[in-house]
Formats: C-alpha cells, structure tokens, sequence
C-alpha cells in the first residue's frame, strides 16, 4: 500500500511493546517504522523517522512530559499518542496541555488503539471517552487560557450548536453524523467552523468551553485556574 500509516513505538516493557506492535502490523494500513524504551529513544526516532504517530508512555525513562513536550516543538509533523497505565486527572490535563494528541489507558481494546492512531493520523485527536468524561465533570474545572470569553459560542449557527452538543458526548464524527443524518464529511465541514469561531485548536477544548457554559457563571469565576489544553 502507498499510504500507510507510519507508526513508532515506545514502551519501557518490551513484552508490551511487541504486543503493540503486532496489534497495529496486523492491519495493511499501518506500518511500523522504529521502536524503543526511553525518552532520548523516543525523541531521536521522532526527528529522524518522522513517524505520522508516535506511541508514548509517559513512564518511559527521561520524563513522558520531556518527550510530548520536545515534540511538539521541533516534530510538530508527528502526533503523540500517550498509552499508559495512569488514568490521573491531572496527567492527562498535563500531557494534553504540553501537546499530546491522543490519550489512551493500557487497558483498552485493540480494536480502540488502531481506530485511535488512524484518528490522529488524520490530524484529528482522541481522548478515550472514560476519560474525556472525568475531565469535563472536574469539579474545580475552568475554562481553557485561550478560551475565556464564553460568548463566542452565541457566535455558533442552530446545527453547529447541535454538533458541539453531541461532541461533549465523546462521539466520533461518524457518529455525530449519524445521529444528525448528515455525512461525515458534512460534520468535519461543521467542526472547522465551530473551531474557527471558537477559537480553539481542537474537538477536546471546543467540548470543554461547551462543557464550561453549562455550569453557572458564578462558579465559573472559580474555576479560573484549569490547566489549559495545546492538542493541535
């Protein structure tokens, strides 16, 4: 095939790693290009191969936060998708925030690590929906830096309102699109709009404003202090 998806692999568990990585080979659209255990792995597999998704896990030696961080600076070509054992709030809030694209548990499905790295490698991101739930019910939640003003969302059209609504559920666009009766490629037409005018930089932050104004404008004064998200 003349367009695969190019795939690097970075585990600190080699067991792990050929799980992975014979997971992903088993599909004909994918292709794995390098490997390795650390973060000075991860970040010269990066620069060199530039693969279309890098696979991370944040425990790799030298610092997960070092490597998301590293390439999204100087690969920004090259999507991250973190895949690790810690379902933490915050690390997830942080790895987004430094510009991870995908965030995964190691206990999802194979079928879920394969949807996912095709997901990113369409520039779009992926959060598993277990998780992007828990974030967006965090209590002490504020709006992303970038997004303060919340009256860009009386800015969006009746439909666009609809699409943001049902992307807070953690749908795909296949499904936003099946449930609207409307084609895929109609809600990514609908999603560049709403980003647009949002003003953010991806789905996830465009579901945490929407997320932000459903609680009342008293609270929101405090919950000022959210860790911001740089996904895309």
């Amino acid at each position: 095939m003349g367009n695969k998806i190019r795939v690097a692999i970075i585990d600190p568990h080699p067991i792990f790693r050929d799980g992975v990585i014979c997971t992903l080979e088993a599909h004909a659209d994918i292709e794995i290009v390098d490997q390795g255990a650390t973060a000075d792995d991860a970040i010269r597999i990066a620069a060199a191969s530039r693969p279309d998704v890098i696979v991370v896990d944040t425990s790799v030696r030298g610092g997960g936060m070092n490597v998301i961080d590293t390439i999204a600076r100087e690969c920004s070509t090259v999507r991250t998708l973190v895949l690790t054992m810690t379902a933490d709030q915050e690390q997830v809030c942080n790895a987004l925030k430094w510009g991870a694209r995908g965030y995964l548990l190691k206990g999802t499905s194979g079928s879920e690590l394969v949807a996912t790295v095709r997901t990113l490698s369409q520039g779009e991101c992926y959060v598993s929906p277990s998780l992007a739930a828990s974030l967006l019910m965090r209590p002490n939640s504020a709006p992303i830096e970038a997004v303060k003003k919340m009256d860009r969302l009386s800015d969006l059209t009746p439909r666009e309102e609809q699409v943001l609504s049902i992307l807070k559920e953690g749908r795909s666009n296949k499904e936003i699109g099946n449930k609207l009766d409307l084609s895929e490629k109609t809600i990514k037409h609908h999603l560049t709009r709403i980003l647009q005018k949002l003003q953010v930089r991806n789905r996830v932050e465009a579901a945490l404003l929407a997320s932000d104004r459903a609680y009342s404008t008293v609270s929101y004064r405090d919950r000022r202090n959210r860790c911001g998200l740089s996904v895309r």
